[in-house]
């Protein structure tokens, strides 16, 4: 039961990947070639010390847990094929889901954020989708600062008494939201030009904001039922996550 659930999710993200894909790079992923070099520079340093420490967590994770290693290739599908999808926004860019949420309650943000890096550097060479010079701005929003604020919220809310439907879904709006607003604030350092840092900020901010509340709502549901399902076919190999077992105690 448990193949045929990975078997029937994977065709059905590889089937959203076909037909939602983007065709053209207008998403908010930061497209190659847009960030001024300082600025793609600094984001590859300041993601380097999460990425490294997200692969030693993934090591530990399978070392320990040889059979979760299909459910870890399963969230980076979830995130690659959400990721993928746009909605138009203002001034002709785009919005989409990230999908990493799933990932960080399961695993945790270290693991989440290579991941993310996976994710965005296959969309990048294959989809046009961001780039490989601002690989480092996109890992650090969708890939870093995402799966934090997921990762927090959803132990705030379980040790705090609320259902776990309604963590997860919190957990993974709030992870999309978040990369949004980190996003706006890599563009407007980047491109403060005369009316200042902080109105550059609020003028990305507003740019993506009439699109992103709702795919957030989306996403967070959408990621309720993800892991309703994966908790219903696949508790033994959740309850050998050390994540998971912190959150019942």
């Amino acid at each position: 039961m448990k193949k045929k659930l990975y078997v029937l999710l994977s065709a059905l993200f590889s089937f959203l990947i076909i037909l939602l894909a983007p065709r053209e790079a207008y998403a908010m992923h930061i497209m190659e070639g847009f960030l001024p070099p300082m600025w793609a520079a600094i984001w590859f340093v300041v993601s380097m010390p999460v990425l490294l420490h997200g692969i030693k967590s993934i090591k530990k994770l399978t070392d320990e847990n040889p059979n979760i290693k299909m459910l870890l290739a399963l969230c980076g599908a979830f995130a690659f094929v959400l990721s993928a999808m746009k909605l138009p926004s203002v001034t002709g860019s785009s919005s989409h889901p990230t999908g990493v949420g799933l990932g960080a309650i399961l695993f945790g943000p270290s693991a989440t954020s290579i991941l993310g890096l996976i994710v965005l550097l296959f969309q990048a060479i294959l989809l046009a989708h961001g780039g490989i010079s601002t690989l480092g701005a996109n890992v650090f929003s969708m890939g870093i600062a995402g799966p934090i604020v997921s990762y927090l919220a959803f132990r705030t809310l379980n040790k705090s008494g609320a259902s776990k439907g309604v963590s997860v879904f919190i957990a993974a709006a709030l992870g999309n939201l978040i990369t949004y607003i980190v996003t706006s604030i890599q563009l407007g350092l980047a491109f403060p030009g005369e009316v200042g840092i902080m109105a550059s900020i609020v003028k990305f901010l507003g740019i993506f904001a009439v699109t992103q509340v709702p795919l957030a709502i989306s996403e967070g549901l959408l990621t309720v039922v993800i892991y309703n399902l994966l908790t219903k076919y696949n508790e033994n190999e959740l309850n050998e996550l050390s994540l998971i077992r912190e959150v019942k105690s």
